[in-house]
């Protein structure tokens, strides 16, 4: 029988008897996929587990998601009315999410709204942005702000308005902001494929979690790491 590895209790930001908040390392998938590697939620479902002392199986709800590379806080409820009332939440609330994003070039202007139509190829797992409508892409849509720079590498701050496939690697390599890390980084409206060198962060979901999460407490000590 596989070990399921846990999480280390450094990494749980928040935990009582209905959620538990963990801050996501890069490279680790929130869900199986076929890599065939651990996901989060089931090292999650360890750490409850161990630490309660359960038996059996463990309830472990996933309510939101971020993808691989990304690193930054995901919610897991540990009751099946906490998942419940956790979707009705983001469903009707719909939480902000913030995230940071260290890009290679800096964006001609500090501060922007964009509006793009992104097709996704899932044959080919890549996602691309168009300025037009097309007849299987969405509305894709972000803001963000400049607000860090070193000699090398910028740090955006994007507020999504829209949750698309690979939506802020699209949009940003739209505008030749690419993403520090990314691969095969061709020419502006192409997807940009995502390696674990990636650096981007969902920093927090606002409206849900506060005090000791908020990100302005730890920013400069963030930003003299990244940069």
């Amino acid at each position: 029988m596989e070990t399921i590895p846990s999480i280390s209790e450094e990494i749980v930001i928040y935990e009582d008897n209905h959620l538990v908040i963990v801050n996501k390392p890069a490279c680790i998938g929130v869900q199986g996929d076929k890599s065939g590697d651990v996901p989060l939620v089931e090292m999650v479902r360890e750490y409850i587990r161990v630490k309660f002392d359960k038996p059996g199986n463990v309830f472990c709800g996933l309510i939101h998601r971020l993808d691989r590379p990304v690193s930054g806080l995901i919610l897991f409820a540990r009751t099946s009315k906490a998942l419940e009332r956790m979707n009705k939440q983001f469903a009707n609330v719909h939480p902000k999410k913030t995230y940071w994003a260290i890009v290679e070039n800096p964006p001609k202007v500090k501060e922007a709204h964009l509006i793009g139509h992104l097709e996704r190829n899932e044959k080919q797992n890549k996602s691309y942005i168009f300025p037009n409508e097309r007849k299987n892409s969405k509305e894709a849509r972000l803001s963000y702000k400049q607000i860090a720079q070193s000699d090398k590498y910028t740090l955006l701050e994007v507020e999504l308005e829209t949750g698309r496939h690979h939506q802020i690697r699209a949009q940003l390599a739209s505008i030749g902001c690419i993403i520090k890390g990314d691969l095969n980084s061709l020419v502006s409206f192409n997807f940009f494929r995502n390696e674990c060198n990636g650096q981007i962060s969902s920093n927090i979901l606002k409206n849900i979690v506060v005090g000791k999460l908020q990100k302005d407490n730890n920013i400069q000590n963030y930003i003299n790491i990244a940069l």
